[in-house]
């Protein structure tokens, strides 16, 4: 007679395989758009055998990509941290670059298991506020459109600039890809025809900002993102420089875009000691204190005009319908 299984003893689980995008972005190999187009150029193989769009896998699995193995461990937990990086004009959002030109990748820690993944992309001539993480659906969700995670600029335009044209912006105009506008324009200050603006848009598509201004016959002449969703470029931050956000911090992240928390590993006590002599060669806190309850929050003060986001009651900043800057609400 066949032995039965007590009443108390556990069932053991059972993983389910998962799609190769979702598993090797959680893992930090990439994010969901990079993984998809290695599957199609046959980049990844499963236990020996070429892996497709569709293929699904475990943990477990021996899985490959470009014949180096992925480390299981980081595959079958979510290892999430964040990196805010100010980008600095002449480097490009590329791991690596046939011109020989310095990328967004070259100044960031080393890691062992994981790798940085950019949430989204500035062009060579922009500068500002950049992500980077090493969990794949934080990056992915940060990304996609129906996450409605809006964008802020600081831009100086040269060129006249009238209400009707801000209207237009406002309203929406013809690309080459489709309609495009932004959701709020607000006057920076400036002199004569050299004006800034800050500019906010809830996606980021190639040049936008740029294509936007151009197509009304005004030419950008500086471009800075100053912040990403939640996140602000701190002041204290120089370009070139790069922070970890803390536990707080990627948790807030995290459950903007309907994620739920998990803990932030800790560093190195090399990764510790390169961010200790960073801090201590930053300068001190420069720009006024954004006025409103809570903890601080500085304005960008290296030579873009920045305005602090107004928060609703939810304490929730930026958002589809309210203006994170003073001034015309967005039609």
């Amino acid at each position: 007679m066949a032995s039965q299984r007590p009443r108390n003893q556990a069932r053991p689980v059972v993983e389910q395989p998962e799609r190769l995008q979702k598993l090797l972005s959680r893992a930090g190999v990439g994010s969901r758009r990079e993984v998809d187009a290695w599957l199609q150029e046959g980049r990844v193989t499963v236990n020996g055998q070429p892996a497709e769009p569709g293929t699904r896998a475990r943990a477990e699995d021996r899985i490959e990509v470009d014949g180096k193995p992925v480390e299981s461990r980081s595959a079958a937990a979510t290892i999430r941290r964040v990196l805010i990086y100010n980008k600095p004009e002449g480097e490009v959002t590329t791991r690596s670059d046939p011109e020989g030109r310095p990328t967004v990748f070259d100044r960031l820690p080393r890691l062992k298991d994981q790798r940085w993944i950019a949430v989204g992309r500035l062009d060579i001539n922009t500068t500002g506020l950049m992500l980077f993480t090493t969990d794949g659906e934080l990056a992915n969700r940060l990304m996609h459109p129906s996450s409605e995670i809006d964008r802020e600029y600081a831009v100086r335009v040269f060129g006249e600039v009238d209400d009707a044209m801000i209207g237009r912006l406002r309203e929406g105009v013809l690309l080459d890809d489709g309609m495009a506008s932004f959701s709020d324009i607000s006057s920076g200050g400036g002199s004569g025809i050299n004006q800034w603006y800050h500019v906010t848009l809830m996606e980021g598509r190639n040049r936008e900002v740029r294509r936007l201004w151009e197509s009304q016959g005004v030419r950008v002449s500086r471009l800075k993102r100053v912040r990403y969703g939640p996140v602000f470029l701190p002041s204290r931050l120089t370009v070139g420089k790069w922070e970890e956000m803390d536990q707080k911090g990627v948790d807030s992240l995290s459950k903007s875009v309907g994620l739920t928390p998990v803990a932030t590993p800790d560093q190195t006590p090399d990764e510790k000691a390169a961010q200790e002599r960073r801090r201590r060669k930053q300068p001190a806190q420069i720009g006024r204190k954004a006025p409103g309850k809570g903890p601080a929050r500085w304005q960008v003060a290296d030579g873009a005009p920045s305005k602090p986001a107004r928060r609703d009651n939810a304490g929730k900043t930026g958002g589809a319908g309210r203006s994170p800057l003073k001034g015309p609400r967005s039609s």
